[in-house]
């Protein structure tokens, strides 16, 4: 038996009645001296929790989606009222079988679908459009001044005249392009939504609405028509709705997790234990989650999973660690506190580490991912007590097969001959430790360097929000995404609309000083690539020009006339200006919501404001889904890079404080700054933009990657103030915990990699990030850091020789 000795090797102890119960740290002794109420504690709070979790709503928020705090936004909720249809709202288009609009049975069903739509929560009622609403008017210029009506004729009936009067009023009514589609076999029921229900007052449940849209579809596609829905809401509930196949994604990846485990193990109890106490974790959160009124949406569903990710790579290792001792003869429970001194205080600032790299997406001032932050911090804060803790406690009580335990040291144990550091390792134990010898060491650091070099250089490509037309959250073939290219082919004006407000005095809303400026505004922006139209109280105003001039477009001008100009308000729709006359927009159509797209109208505007805005007329941007779009990539943009600075300072301090040395941080920190390059560099690959899905994972990277890091060094660190050369210590860490290490890191990465199959497209981006993540991390703990300890972690003292010669044989 070996007495703890130089190479921190603590001594056998096959009797519980020969270990002092009173040795450890008071942390320890509290813990393990009083094992049955500890779990006794976590099995109640294990049923409370898994109680609450069954109440746990899943829902999403448009307003959790903005950023509230953004001055776009501020200008846009401080005008909503006004506003109305200008935020969450859906599309939808009523498509003819056969034929065109203009048919009796269309109309019929048409009118049916409106109703139905009129009648759902949430739908704010008086800013609904179709052909069928009253505000949907026709005008025209006649021998008698301008006429015009609603566009569905009084009395109509569907016979043949009433149908030729509603074609009539529809060419009329310039809604061709935008209400109705340019071949006439479609219209739109344009629906704004409310984020609270007044009937109830509950927030809107998009899962409710979602689910009502397809009861409209199985009710009326039967009659001979097809309905195309978008907007965010359905985004949402085609999202929630695929949530089942993400849960099934979810069990597959614990399944690979528990096999490669088991395998690598072959000790079916203590892997059933880890898993076991990950998935504790994981209910464990959701009940908090649910106890502090917090709700699931399709952003945050994915973290639970990474809780449980994360608690796997822990607890493997605390398997691994008392598996070892067990091996070597020692009591389980003497085992389970060993491993308890030997990898808490890694396993603890890992864990700080991670929930750093969750909590400072707070930052970020869009609140779902503040909501993502907090829920994944719950989490890891979770995995403290039951993968520090309770693991460890348990493995106590059911040990590990004694062939496990075997097989954990039989690669150790052919290393040993006489005490020398002589035997055989493995292959990839020896191809490793080439990295611990200045030249190889020295070839890595400068490889590395290099894919820094390049990856930086890529990542400079680096484009923010997105960069694919329709929703780019649902894979290109989804449902939703062939309705999105269904609007673009038939309508001229685009669901991608950008609402640039004007706010003036009281009445001056069709003062000639106001529209002028608005038309020289709107003139520029349709210059711009990806802008296909614009509309305004300005166009309004010279079509009025028209009409009061026999239709002659010579007059298609602004006229410097107050009162000439005020007509336009007679004719405009009531979403063009406000009551007082105080306030007016400026619908800009865009081909789509591309990032390139959205920051050149956004330069476009903020340029001609700066240049022409004066208190009497001011420019403010933005309304409409893709003004509401601009403002989160911008804000998304600045984040991103303040984000990482808070979490690296973050991740260097909690090392530092673990370490005491800024070389060992140096050594942890700089592989983790290499994955961060190259995951910036592989979404432009990928083409992959910076957005409120992907902006987390690159934070995430960086906390669950310092794990490995941690691990591997704080053993290398024991061996080397203990006297050994680093190639002994990295060997010894490489055994101990540097093949969990890898065991975990491509397990994980595999698991993960699964998601790509995933029919919502940001969990497939997801994970192949997190993949990729999870691989780098692993590869940097297990090459670059020997390499980088080479020369920057101290060699062992010339006096280590002779602790090395005073090891204590029993």
């Amino acid at each position: 038996m070996i007495s703890e000795d130089a190479l921190g090797q603590p001594p056998v102890i096959a009797r519980l009645e020969d270990f002092d119960r009173q040795s450890g740290s008071r942390l320890e002794r509290l813990l393990f001296n009083n094992r049955v109420t500890v779990v006794a504690l976590c099995l109640l709070a294990s049923l409370f929790l898994g109680w609450q979790a069954t109440h746990l709503r899943l829902n999403a928020s448009f307003e959790k989606m903005i950023p509230t705090g953004h001055p776009y936004i501020a200008n846009y909720l401080a005008h909503r009222s006004e506003l109305g249809g200008l935020g969450n709202s859906v599309r939808i288009a009523v498509e003819a079988a056969d034929g065109t609009i203009f048919d009796k049975r269309y109309m019929e069903t048409l009118r049916a679908i409106n109703d139905a739509v009129f009648l759902l929560p949430g739908v704010d009622r008086p800013f609904l459009k179709s052909l069928w609403t009253p505000a949907t008017r026709w005008t025209a210029v006649t021998e008698q001044g301008i006429d015009g009506g609603t566009v569905i004729p009084d009395g109509f009936d569907g016979s043949p005249a009433s149908l030729e009067a509603l074609r009539a009023n529809v060419e009329r009514s310039g809604e061709i392009g935008q209400l109705v589609a340019a071949n006439v076999r479609s219209s739109v029921i344009f629906v704004p939504l409310l984020d609270i229900e007044p009937e109830t007052g509950k927030p809107f449940d998009y899962r409710k609405f979602s689910q009502s849209l397809d009861a409209l579809k199985t009710k009326y596609e039967p009659m001979g028509v097809k309905l195309h829905v978008t907007g965010f809401a359905r985004i949402v509930g085609d999202l929630i709705a695929g949530l089942e196949q993400v849960l099934l994604f979810f069990v597959a990846a614990v399944v690979i997790a528990f096999l490669v485990v088991l395998a690598y193990t072959r000790c079916v109890r203590s892997t059933l234990l880890v898993m076991c106490c990950s998935l504790v974790a994981v209910m464990w959160q959701l009940g908090l989650l649910s106890l502090l009124g917090y709700e699931l949406d399709p952003y945050s569903v994915l973290v639970p999973f990474l809780v449980f990710a994360i608690g796997m790579s822990h607890g493997a290792q605390k398997m691994n660690g008392i598996m070892q001792d067990i091996g070597r003869g020692t009591h389980r429970v003497v085992a389970a506190r060993y491993t308890f001194r030997r990898l808490f205080v890694a396993g603890l600032t890992a864990l700080l580490c991670d929930a750093v790299g969750f909590a400072v997406l707070i930052i970020i001032d869009i609140k779902v991912i503040q909501d993502l932050a907090m829920i994944a911090s719950i989490g890891v804060g979770v995995l403290i007590f039951t993968n520090l803790i309770l693991l460890p406690i348990l493995l106590s009580y059911v040990g590990v097969s004694a062939t496990a335990a075997s097989r954990s040291l039989r690669e150790e144990a052919d290393m040993q001959e006489d005490g020398q550091e002589s035997g055989t390792k493995h292959w990839a134990w020896r191809f490793l430790d080439l990295f611990t010898q200045r030249r190889y060491a020295a070839m890595a650091i400068v490889v590395a360097a290099l894919l820094a070099a390049g990856g930086y250089r890529v990542s400079l490509d680096l484009k923010v929000g997105d960069l694919d037309p329709g929703a780019p959250e649902l894979q290109p073939d989804s449902a939703y995404n062939r309705d999105s290219a269904f609007m673009v082919a038939n309508y001229a004006a685009s669901s991608d609309i950008l609402v640039v407000m004007v706010k003036t005095p009281n009445d001056q809303c069709t003062a000639y000083r106001t529209l002028s400026r608005v038309d020289e505004l709107a003139w520029r922006l349709r210059q711009l690539p990806g802008v296909e139209a614009t509309n305004s109280m300005a166009t309004l105003a010279k079509l009025a020009g028209v009409g009061f001039n026999e239709g002659n477009f010579k007059w298609f001008e602004l006229i410097p006339n107050e009162g000439a100009l005020g007509v336009a308000q007679t004719i405009a729709p009531r979403e063009s200006f406000n009551k007082m006359c105080s306030l007016l927009t400026l619908y800009v159509y865009l081909q789509d919501h591309k990032a390139d797209t959205l920051a050149r109208v956004v330069a476009t505007v903020e340029e001609y404001s700066a240049r022409n805005g004066d208190p009497n007329v001011r420019f403010l941007l933005a309304a409409g889904n893709a003004g509401i779009e601009a403002a989160t990539n911008i804000v998304v943009g600045k984040a991103m890079h303040e984000m990482l600075v808070w979490v690296y300072g973050a991740v260097i301090l909690l090392c530092f404080v673990t370490f005491r040395s800024w070389r060992a941080v140096a050594t942890a920190v700089i592989p983790l700054v290499l994955t961060s390059i190259l995951c910036e560099a592989l979404m432009v690959v990928l083409g992959m933009g910076v957005k409120v899905a992907t902006l987390p994972v690159i934070a995430l990277g960086v906390g669950i990657g310092v794990d490995y890091a941690l691990y591997v060094l704080s053993i290398v660190l024991s061996h080397l103030r203990a006297g050994e050369s680093l190639s002994v210590a990295y060997y010894r860490s490489l055994l101990f915990t540097g093949r969990v290490v890898m065991l975990t890191g491509l397990t994980l990465a595999v698991a993960v990699a699964t998601w790509y199959w995933s029919p919502i497209k940001f969990q497939a981006d997801m994970g192949i990030l997190l993949a990729f993540m999870f691989l780098w991390n692993m590869l940097g703990a297990l090459i670059l850091l020997p390499a980088l300890a080479c020369f920057l972690l101290p060699r062992p003292k010339p006096a280590a020789d002779a602790v090395r010669a005073a090891k204590v044989v029993v």
